[in-house]
C-alpha cells in the first residue's frame, strides 16, 4: 500500500515538546488546509479513535467499505500521550499514535473520519484538520460535543442541521443523524467541504447517532486496552 503519511519521518524528528513549539507547528500547518468538494469516487472510509487507560493510550484506525460498511482493515497501536494536556492542542497528544496505526494499514482509506473536530476549533485546526494535512487525505470530524461556537435549535428529523458559528464564521454544522436524538457536531478538516462532510456523516449513520466508522474505531481501541 502507498504510505498514507508522507510526512511520517519528519514528524518523528520534529514533534514539539513545549506549548510554544506546538502553537508554532499548528500555525504553520493550518495554512495548508484545503477546502474542496468531497472526492467524486469513494471506496473506503476510515474511522480513527483513541482510548485511555491511565498513562497508556490505545489508538485504532478501522477501514470500512463505503458501500456496505463492512470492515476492510483494522490497525491498532498501544502508546503514551505524546504531549501534555493543553486546551486547543489536544491533537498533539494523539496524532503520533494515530499516524503509527495508519502506517500499519494494508488498505488505503479514501477519507478519514475523526472522533473530534476539524475547523470547529479555537484556531481552526483540530484533530481532523491536523491528520488531514499530515496525510494529505480528505478528512473531517464528527464530535459528540461542541468545542466552540453557537447554533440555533436544530429540527428533530434526521438530516436537519444548523450552522455552527464562532466569531461570525461558520465552522461546522450541528447535524441530526437520528429522529429526536441528540445531534452531532460536524466540521470539515482537509480536502473536503462542510456539505460533503455532512452528506457522508448521514451515509455513515444508517442506524445509530454516531458514524459506523467512529463506532468501529471506538470498539477497537477499547478492546485493545482491556
Amino acid at each position: 500500500m502507498t504510505p498514507v503519511t508522507p510526512e511520517y519521518n519528519r514528524r518523528v524528528q520534529t514533534w514539539p515538546r513545549t506549548e510554544e513549539e506546538a502553537l508554532a507547528v499548528q500555525e504553520s500547518l493550518r495554512s495548508r488546509v484545503i477546502e474542496s468538494p468531497a472526492p467524486a469516487s469513494i471506496a473506503t472510509v476510515a474511522g480513527l479513535d483513541v482510548a485511555y487507560d491511565g498513562d497508556r493510550l490505545g489508538a485504532a484506525v478501522v477501514v470500512l467499505d463505503y458501500r456496505d460498511l463492512s470492515v476492510r482493515d483494522t490497525a491498532v497501536v498501544i502508546g503514551r500521550p505524546a504531549f501534555p494536556y493543553v486546551p486547543g492542542l489536544f491533537a498533539f497528544r494523539e496524532v503520533p499514535a494515530l499516524l503509527d496505526a495508519l502506517e500499519k494499514l494494508t488498505v488505503r482509506p479514501d477519507v478519514l473520519i475523526c472522533d473530534g473536530h476539524g475547523l470547529a476549533h479555537p484556531r481552526r485546526f483540530g484533530l481532523a484538520a491536523h491528520l488531514g494535512v499530515l496525510t494529505d487525505l480528505p478528512s473531517f470530524g464528527v464530535g459528540k460535543t461542541r468545542l466552540v461556537g453557537d447554533f440555533a435549535p436544530v429540527g428533530q428529523v434526521r438530516g436537519d442541521r444548523s450552522p455552527l458559528i464562532d466569531a461570525g464564521e461558520t465552522v461546522g454544522a450541528v447535524l441530526r443523524t437520528r429522529d429526536r436524538v441528540k445531534p452531532v457536531f460536524v466540521s470539515a478538516g482537509h480536502r473536503i467541504d462542510l456539505a460533503g462532510a455532512c452528506d457522508m456523516t448521514l451515509r455513515l449513520t444508517p442506524s445509530y447517532r454516531l458514524p459506523e466508522t467512529t463506532r468501529a474505531a471506538d470498539r477497537a481501541c477499547r478492546d485493545l486496552l482491556r
